[in-house]
């Protein structure tokens, strides 16, 4: 038999049949990228409904203005409903000029309004109904591997997260070094030994013991809600590294990037949140440029949080615990330059409980929509990924 008959015998068996289960190659070598922003952005000042009054009543002093090309504090016009934050203009505006970005706004969990940053992160990463029993071994993105062939997955976490929990071994790389002391237990301990006879012995061991009880309080405090995700400092340094990997040796990835629980001094145009956001930005567009335009055609990086924050600011400048979100979809290939999914006018009487973004779709049929057009998955694979979800198709891929 020569090459070429080897090669039609070959793709005669596909289909293939593995350990039972009848196995399709994805329809293209797709790669997929979860951001997950731990914390709850504040959504509704990144993605903004620049026509909506309540919005300018709710948050006197948090909302970003309606956009005004002589106003760089202004929001940058999206469609006639929607602006975003202009610490996003030059990272992700143009990828909206390129149809290459897409928003989903009243996006999350529809079945979990507990609002609790710990509850609703493992619902999300589980990609399984709140009711009854769960399982905590079954990660959605595992059970999404283990449909696909030729896939590679990885992990830019420092431990393994649940969504990637499953059978299968899924490598991670750590990428958070932030908020660890600059000198280690062994050096610390070489330090004192060098003191431990003269008249500093008691000085330099104090010190470093205040060091330790600092850098544990900081640390307890700063990952409580961000579960030691990394910075989005952290992770602008790191996205070309991830965009070179993913270019390169992988094709499943998930990283989730901390810091976005801003109950005080949020900040509106500029500040706290803004800051954040540029970094977010430029370290996505940093990754797009990286991984290259012919791996940026058949790239997906859809961007998550647990839920979004109250839509009225509070009294100490900033925003609580919400349950609506909007969730980012990017890729070289994509049918961007649009928001979409279901919407409702944004006012006081479509608030959740009278304080929240309503969820109108629900991120495990947005998923299921996504990942049934970018591998070509029949309805059982989706199932087992899914269970009981009807996926949506938005017609972004």
């Amino acid at each position: 038999m020569n090459r070429r008959d080897l090669l039609k015998a070959f793709a005669a068996l596909a289909p293939m049949t593995v350990a039972g289960r009848v196995w399709a190659a994805p329809a293209t070598d797709a790669r997929l990228l979860v951001v997950f922003l731990r914390g709850a952005y504040d959504a509704a000042n990144v993605v903004v409904p620049v026509s909506s009054s309540f919005y300018y009543e709710s948050r006197p002093t948090l909302a970003i203005a309606k956009p005004d090309v002589g106003n760089p504090n202004a929001a940058v016009a999206l469609d006639a409903d929607w602006g975003l934050h202009p610490a996003l203009r030059d990272s992700l505006a143009p990828l909206w000029a390129k149809r290459e970005i897409a928003f989903v706004p009243f996006a999350g969990t529809s079945d979990d309004v507990t609002r609790s940053h710990f509850e609703t992160q493992d619902t999300i990463e589980l990609g399984q109904a709140t009711g009854g029993t769960r399982d905590y071994r079954s990660g959605f993105m595992s059970r999404l591997a283990a449909e696909l062939t030729r896939v590679r997955p990885i992990a830019f976490t420092d431990q393994l997260p649940l969504i990637f929990r499953g059978k299968a071994e899924i490598p991670n790389i750590a990428l958070n070094t932030i908020g660890k002391p600059g000198v280690d237990d062994r050096q610390a301990q070489l330090i004192k030994e060098m003191y431990a006879r003269t008249k500093l012995a008691s000085a330099v061991s104090e010190g470093f013991r205040v060091r330790d009880e600092v850098v544990k309080s900081i640390s307890d405090e700063m990952t409580a809600a961000n579960r030691g995700a990394v910075s989005p400092r952290g992770f602008e340094l790191s996205a070309r590294r991830i965009g070179r990997l993913m270019r390169e040796q992988f094709n499943l990835g998930f990283v989730d990037v901390g810091g976005w629980d801003t109950h005080v001094n949020q900040g509106a145009a500029t500040g706290y949140l803004a800051d954040r956001l540029g970094e977010l930005g430029r370290g996505l567009s940093g990754f797009c440029e990286e991984i290259g335009p012919g791996a940026w055609r058949d790239t997906v990086v859809v961007v998550i949080s647990e839920f979004g924050r109250t839509f009225r600011e509070n009294g100490d400048r900033g925003t609580d615990h919400g349950h609506g979100s909007v969730y980012w979809v990017l890729g070289g290939g994509l049918n961007g330059g649009r928001i979409v999914g279901d919407q409702v006018k944004v006012e006081q009487a479509r608030l959740f409980q009278n304080r929240d973004y309503p969820v109108l779709t629900d991120y495990r049929a947005l998923f299921a929509g996504l990942i049934q057009r970018m591998y070509g998955l029949d309805a059982a694979a989706v199932g087992r990924v899914f269970a009981g979800t009807k996926p949506v198709d938005l017609g972004l891929v």
